[in-house]
């Protein structure tokens, strides 16, 4: 039987195998999952919440073996595991089940029009139906699982696939979605090659895929999705700038600035890689940004007194190395690097200076432990830098003003935009995710990305039944022409008199939807 191995990126061990899957496996789940679908649709949402808390349960009891698992699966210290991975999960799992009756309750907007009032708009929101989801192997428990969480409580059955890098930590998700007692069918993940997954969830007949990874392939989904109509969620990465203005607290911006391009070995969409930064305060800000990436420790996390744990594979590793490189061979310096220990899957921390758009690493999404930093004249130029990209995933704006930092935040052409922090907007629950651009289309977390698990349905009620017709219906006259026509001078005509001739004439034809001839 054809089989995953698990390898530790760290210490190059195989941790474990998984059996290797294909499209027949998929067309099978996804048979079963449309058999399911109905009845865990009409279970009571009240019903479903209780199972995605089970699962917050299994979550909180277990954190600590999540952590690891994710640890050693992906090469992340644990640390970084549990903060940006089992911490988030497990608060995303409560917010969702405490607020999917509320989201998912029929809302009535009222009518527009007082002649319409006794036609009543209902807007329900009803459920996709079979969901297919595919992740990445950066953060392997947290991007999925929110996902996964909306759909199941929105009322879809889901099949998730994740990264064949990962897949240790795939079975700790089926093992955590098992603690709530789903009934068969409901939820299934699947082991398979990356590029036979969409093929083959589109094929299955899901009813929408969400798939976060690169632009490129995101663009192979929405083609191969186009003959069905099949809608698609994508979240296709970024290469996020921070703007550091001239009254921005500099311990602060370094510290932030460190965590959050270097967190997970830099292995995050939206993790800080353009830093345009104000020349008054540019001299120290790298000051303060240099000591704290050289004091950054790079290793294997056996004792917790490692900040930065390995590269999750080599392709990556090799990926960033030729950033690297080509920015040096066209001028940039390498202004502060970290220590880092002897291995395939290990890197330094790096901070580049000298750097311009003309450089990979200012151009295209980097994702490993690399920020470069450029000063600018003044905060106009930083916006317009920042926005000179194709990909707009997040940014931020780092100022002691915050109403100046609104306002530059809101010209930034990216989906989310933090103030004085960086990318751990992830772990709100209640913050929508997602890009602008190449960055994506739709939305994860949030009331927003809840939403993107279902379709609005639309009911609109007659409180007349009993009427003949509508004043629009056959046969068609001169008078209804006239009394129609007056409707509109009544509600928006220009003058007193005007609206009072339009009120006659419609008063005139009202009688015609109780008549029956």
């Amino acid at each position: 039987m054809d089989e995953t191995i698990c390898i530790n990126p760290a210490t190059g061990e195989e941790i474990g195998r998984v059996p290797l899957q294909g499209p027949s496996e998929v067309l099978a789940a996804a048979q079963a999952a449309r058999r399911a679908q109905p009845a865990w649709a009409a279970t009571p949402i009240k019903q479903r919440a209780k199972a995605i808390q089970k699962v917050r349960d299994f979550l909180a009891d277990n954190a600590d073996h999540l952590a690891e698992t994710i640890a050693r699966d992906n090469g992340k210290t644990r640390t970084d595991a549990l903060v940006a991975e089992v911490l988030p999960a497990t608060a995303a799992a409560d917010y969702y089940a405490k607020k999917a009756k509320a989201w998912l309750k029929d809302a009535h907007p009222g009518p527009a029009l007082w002649l319409l009032a006794n036609k009543r708009t209902r807007l329900a929101r009803q459920p996709w139906g079979v969901v297919g989801i595919i992740s990445p192997w950066n953060y392997p428990f947290t991007i999925p699982f929110s996902e996964v969480v909306c759909a199941l409580l929105a009322g879809n059955c889901v099949l998730l696939k994740m990264a064949s890098e990962t897949q240790m930590v795939a079975r700790a998700m089926s093992r955590c979605l098992a603690a709530g007692g789903l009934p068969p069918g409901v939820f299934t993940c699947l082991n398979l090659p990356g590029r036979q997954a969409g093929p083959a969830m589109l094929e299955a007949g899901v009813d929408k895929l969400f798939f976060t990874g690169s632009v490129a392939v995101g663009r192979e989904l929405m083609t191969l999705a186009a003959p069905s109509l099949t809608p698609v969620n994508l979240e296709l990465g970024g290469n996020d700038a921070m703007l550091v203005c001239p009254d921005a607290d500099l311990e602060r911006a370094a510290a932030g600035a460190a965590w959050g391009g270097m967190v997970n070995t830099g292995q995050t969409c939206g993790g800080v890689e353009r830093i345009y930064v104000h020349h008054g305060v540019a001299t120290a800000f790298l000051e303060r940004l240099g000591n704290r990436v050289r004091a950054l420790r790079v290793g294997y996390d056996t004792d917790f007194q490692v900040d930065l744990g390995a590269m999750t594979t080599l392709r990556q590793v090799e990926l960033v190395k030729a950033h690297i490189a080509d920015a040096l061979a066209h001028g940039a310096k390498i202004f502060a690097q970290s220590a880092c220990p002897a291995g395939p899957n290990f890197l330094p921390a790096t901070v580049l200076t000298q750097v311009d758009h003309g450089m990979r690493v200012m151009r295209e999404e980097t994702f490993g432990p690399v920020v470069a930093v450029m000063p600018v004249g003044n905060m106009d130029q930083a916006v317009h830098l920042a926005n000179d990209s194709d990909l707009g995933l997040t940014g931020s704006v780092w100022s002691k003003d915050r109403g100046a930092a609104l306002r530059l935040a809101r010209r930034v052409k990216a989906g989310v935009v933090m103030i004085n922090d960086h990318l751990m907007s992830h772990g709100l629950a209640e913050a929508p995710w997602g890009g602008f651009k190449n960055s994506g289309l739709g939305r994860s977390h949030g009331r927003e990305g809840f939403n993107e698990m279902t379709q609005v349905q639309t009911i609109v009620n007659d409180l007349l039944p009993w009427a003949k017709r509508d004043l629009w219906w056959y046969p068609q006259s001169r008078e209804q022409y006239q009394g129609l026509k007056g409707l509109v001078e009544f509600l928006y005509g220009h003058g007193l008199e005007r609206r009072a001739a339009g009120l006659r004439r419609l008063i005139r034809l009202l009688p015609r939807m109780f008549r029956a001839d």
